[in-house]
């Protein structure tokens, strides 16, 4: 019995130890990040194989945001590519002040914004500022560092924005916009540097 207590002490130190590590950073209001994605768009990249997919380059992407969510997924043919989506926002949508009042939420790869009427700010800025990205890493070292994202952290992450073929008839394809919603306009990132700027500086992934 004695065994058996230590043991359920022990899984729910680890359990709140895991919780206090994905605690939620809340910052002052103001814009956190100013700055829109930069895009470039790729014609006729060669596909390359990862992980038995094969990813064909749209564009070059960069982005500077704030984590506004972040959800694992281990099930479903994509998960062993894309492990996690996070949901992110820069503008008015990386302003505290502003995601005081929304709520936001992600599921079955799609991601969701509440609110009380009014709105913080018009449905359109809410689209134009923030965008669910499914990340692909380019390797282990990357997906670990993308398993320490928090909701509120501030990163800046580049790579390639991608569509997905599998031999199975699986397929995937990236948005190429920052103004669409709804199906289709998910951002498909093939990540190869990450870089923490808040709420501390953290060591840079890479290649």
């Amino acid at each position: 019995m004695k065994k058996i207590l230590i043991a359920a002490l022990v899984l729910l130190a680890i359990l709140a130890w895991r919780d206090w590590a994905r605690r939620e950073i809340v910052h002052p209001p103001g814009v956190l990040v100013a700055e829109v994605p930069r895009q470039v768009l790729l014609e006729k990249a060669a596909p390359m194989v990862h992980g038995g997919y094969r990813l064909t380059p749209r564009a070059r992407f960069e982005i500077h945001a704030r984590v506004l969510s972040r959800a694992d997924y281990g099930r479903g043919i994509e998960a062993d590519l894309s492990p996690l989506d996070l949901a992110l926002g820069w503008g008015v949508m990386s302003d505290q002040s502003v995601l005081d009042r929304i709520r936001v939420t992600q599921s079955s790869r799609w991601y969701f914004t509440r609110y009380e009427l009014p709105p913080p700010v018009a449905d359109a800025a809410m689209v134009r500022n923030s965008g669910n990205m499914h990340m692909v890493p380019s390797s282990k070292h990357v997906e670990k560092a993308l398993k320490k994202i928090r909701k509120g952290d501030v990163v800046r992450l580049e790579g390639l924005l991608v569509d997905v073929d599998h031999d199975s008839g699986f397929y995937w394809r990236t948005s190429l916009s920052r103004e669409d919603s709804g199906a289709g306009a998910c951002e498909i990132l093939y990540v190869e540097a990450i870089e923490f700027l808040a709420p501390e500086p953290h060591t840079e992934a890479g290649f």
